[in-house]
């Protein structure tokens, strides 16, 4: 289920994507970026609605994706 980031405390939004930076280890090419600009980058990404936030009801986790991947039910049946 798709989860509007509209709807989290801000500090809270902050956290996830934070936590999602984080765990996502994601190479940025020869330039390092700083955590700073990587938590930027997500937000515009959700503020543009290329992520989504989501959530699966049968781990009870929350994640990211690009808007395109996600299909309802998914999170469900590819964590099984």
């Amino acid at each position: 289920m798709i989860i509007p980031w509209q709807e989290l405390d801000p500090e809270t939004l902050n956290g996830v994507i934070e936590a999602f930076v984080l765990r996502e280890g994601t190479d940025y090419g020869e330039q390092e970026r700083t955590l700073s600009q990587k938590v930027d980058d997500i937000r515009r990404q959700l503020k543009s609605g290329d992520v989504v936030l989501v959530w699966s009801e049968l781990h009870e986790t929350l994640n990211m994706m690009p808007r395109g991947q996600f299909r309802p039910g998914q999170e469900e049946r590819e964590e099984m």
